[in-house]
């Protein structure tokens, strides 16, 4: 191996870091765990014998595979609907291990994953880098292609965003999101009186003709006929943010086949929507919290 040759060894002593910093700008174990292995990879093949902060540089080198990745996710919500995959393959719902993934939210704080979804890419890693991780602003503006200054300043305002936005908001969408999850749990338990609590008593349910034709049912209306469709049912489903807001997938092996969006009327579920329409879902920007 060659001197100037990064060892897998050093590496793994700073791989619980790098994960730490590609989760709080991914909000995903999944993808955070992928951006890692793409720093490495880079990593690998570059000289490091001039690098004085191994630590630094790596945290460099993951930030940047993490800004492609926040930016790509942006195009793909710009993107035409003609141009995008009419059966979408939902990678972000691969978690290899779902315990380490709420291990990971909870340090984080869900709150604040939440909150951060309505910055961008560069404020989204100009703020976790920063306020989170304490790296100068001189170390980030390279990384971002703006001058410290300039950096700083948008350091500030994503800062004020997450502050403005509040927690109160951020809080109700949590609270929105555990109550969606709770109910497919629910669903999927067949535990009717949970169900029946939860659904606004003139809650509504109504899929597209392609969902229909999936077989989840037709249009139905009041709570008991709701809770006693969905009693049983809901296996492959998860809870995620659609769009930034709460909503169900259904994506067997990653394929993603059915979104179910889901308003609330207090702390009642009050419609739940079904779609399975291929331009549809190719549409919709999916996160796991």
């Amino acid at each position: 191996m060659d001197e100037g040759t990064l060892s897998a060894e050093r590496f793994e002593e700073h791989r619980a870091h790098l994960r730490a910093v590609a989760y709080r700008m991914l909000g995903s174990l999944s993808e955070a765990e992928d951006a890692v292995q793409e720093a490495w990879i880079k990593a690998a093949r570059a000289d490091v014998s001039g690098v004085e902060n191994l630590r630094g540089w790596l945290t460099t080198v993951v930030s940047r595979v993490c800004l492609d990745l926040l930016r790509s996710r942006k195009s793909r919500r710009e993107d035409p609907l003609d141009e995008r995959p009419v059966e979408p393959a939902v990678r972000l719902l691969r978690r290899s291990d779902p315990e380490a993934e709420l291990v990971m939210a909870d340090s984080v704080g869900l709150a604040l994953l939440v909150v951060m979804e309505a910055l961008s890419p560069v404020e989204r890693l100009a703020f976790v880098l920063h306020d989170l991780f304490a790296v100068p602003f001189a170390d980030i503006a390279p990384i971002v292609d703006r001058s410290p200054e300039t950096t700083q300043r948008i350091a500030s305002r994503a800062r004020r965003r997450v502050r403005d936005q509040g927690e109160a908001d951020a809080g109700d969408r949590l609270r929105r999101f555990r109550a969606v999850d709770a109910f497919m749990q629910a669903a999927r338990d067949g535990e009717f009186a949970t169900l029946l609590s939860m659904l606004d008593p003139e809650a509504t349910y109504r899929p597209d003709e392609a969902a229909r034709l999936l077989g989840a049912g037709t249009e139905m209306f009041g709570a008991r006929a709701i809770a006693e469709a969905f009693s049983g049912a809901g296996q492959w489903t998860q809870a995620v943010l659609l769009n930034g807001d709460v909503g169900v997938v259904l994506a067997p092996r990653g394929k993603l086949r059915l979104v179910l969006t889901v308003s609330f009327k207090g702390d009642r579920i009050a419609a739940i929507e079904a779609f399975a329409e291929p331009e549809r879902l190719a549409a919709v920007e999916l996160r796991l919290p």
